[in-house]
């Protein structure tokens, strides 16, 4: 991927009352979890914020009011997928947060909106799961069937550019209930489907599933 003029990451550990960006010059690295390694703790990723990319974030976004935030920063489902791709952290970095009084559509929407940020060298990342059911914990790793069944049915609808029955998810099943308990990790993917321009692929890669109930399955779109 050519380097990004800035980063805007919707993470699935950023719920807010109304949609929000991170507009501060310098966002603070948060450390989001518990009883995780000493190192994880200790992780640190200094890259700058950008108001002024903030305030083209909101300004692009027509249909709801995108408040600036100065308080949030970057939480884990952002820093660790950017540690390893960009461990300098010379970029700039803004998260957009996760309405949760909306329903899927309002986010799948929304996304539609940002899409000339991209046009502008913006990179767009969706951070959760596609199964995400961490009650359901299988220590000896291997995957329950409805976790490979509905990782596998979320990768043909991606495939076929079939989105429709992904923004519906509550009608697909047993399988889509048990993956998506609670859907904020699930949410940041139809952002990243509502970005898919008509001409571009999808190639997909990490295609496993860890302890039994989380999908690490990703995608690349260009």
């Amino acid at each position: 991927l050519p380097k990004p003029k800035a980063i805007l990451c919707v993470s699935a550990h950023w719920e807010t009352s109304g949609t929000f960006v991170t507009a501060m010059k310098s966002p603070r690295t948060i450390h989001d979890f518990g009883g995780f390694p000493q190192t994880l703790f200790d992780a640190q990723y200094p890259a700058p914020g950008s108001p002024e990319v903030a305030q083209e974030t909101a300004k692009e976004v027509k249909t709801t009011t995108v408040g600036l935030d100065e308080k949030w920063g970057l939480d884990h489902g952002t820093w660790s997928v950017l540690l390893p791709m960009y461990p300098k952290a010379d970029i700039p970095v803004l998260q957009l947060s996760l309405d949760h009084t909306k329903p899927p559509s309002y986010h799948f929407e929304l996304a539609g909106e940002l899409a000339k940020l991209r046009e502008r060298g913006v990179l767009i990342i969706g951070s959760g799961n596609i199964v995400h059911n961490l009650r359901m914990v299988n220590w000896d790793g291997k995957p329950y069937d409805w976790a490979i069944e509905f990782d596998e049915l979320v990768k043909s609808q991606i495939t076929k550019r079939d989105y429709k029955p992904l923004v519906e998810y509550e009608k697909l099943g047993n399988a889509a209930k048990l993956s998506i308990p609670t859907n904020e990790h699930y949410l940041p993917m139809l952002y990243t489907l509502g970005l898919i321009g008509k001409k571009e692929e999808v190639s997909f890669f990490n295609e496993s599933i860890d302890l039994g109930s989380a999908s690490m399955r990703s995608f690349v779109v260009k």
